[in-house]
């Protein structure tokens, strides 16, 4: 058996995973009351509980530092495993899901934004330049930052989703 095989083998395979979805637009109509629909959100808790994983969605935050990041660490506070925030990976100016996200990491999984660009890239073409999607640990668990698009979504699940029990027993190995 491959080393990689072994550590698979020997993965946790049913995680607790949070999915948070950062977005003024969506932020802005819930504490509204209006009607919107988080499809970056929907996607990401529907292909993680497909993965066998206990997915929680804890909705919208705005587009905001603090905000970001408090949400985050009060869901590793509350023991979850994984967190995945979609949104706010982009370069205008109310982007900063990585600024919020960033400081926190112990370690960066610096890998992880290669592979979504060069295959968002297949897709999309050099716009996926665009995308600063991160990933990281803190504390032995995994957070993760993906593209507010459905689309993105979709795809950095697809690739990241499999290895997130395998990079769980990594960051979690003494």
């Amino acid at each position: 058996m491959k080393p990689h095989e072994y550590h698979r083998a020997e993965s946790p395979h049913n995680l607790r995973i949070a999915v948070i979805t950062a977005s003024s637009s969506r932020y802005y109509k819930k504490i509204r009351n209006e009607a919107y629909v988080d499809e970056s959100g929907e996607n990401a808790v529907q292909i993680l509980r497909e993965l066998g994983h206990s997915v929680e969605y804890l909705g919208v935050v705005n587009d905001d530092i603090w905000m970001i990041r408090s949400t985050v660490l009060t869901a590793l506070g509350e023991g979850f495993d994984v967190v995945v925030v979609t949104g706010g990976t982009g370069l205008s100016p109310r982007d900063v899901t990585i600024e919020a996200l960033r400081p926190l990491f112990e370690k960066e999984v610096e890998g992880w934004g290669e592979i979504f660009r060069v295959e968002s890239y297949r897709e999309i073409g050099s716009a996926a330049a665009l995308s600063r999607t991160t990933a990281g640990i803190v504390n032995g668990r995994l957070v993760v930052a993906l593209p507010g698009s459905p689309e993105a979504v979709k795809l950095g699940l697809k690739l990241l989703g499999p290895e997130i029990p395998h990079i769980i027993h990594i960051a979690r190995k003494t």
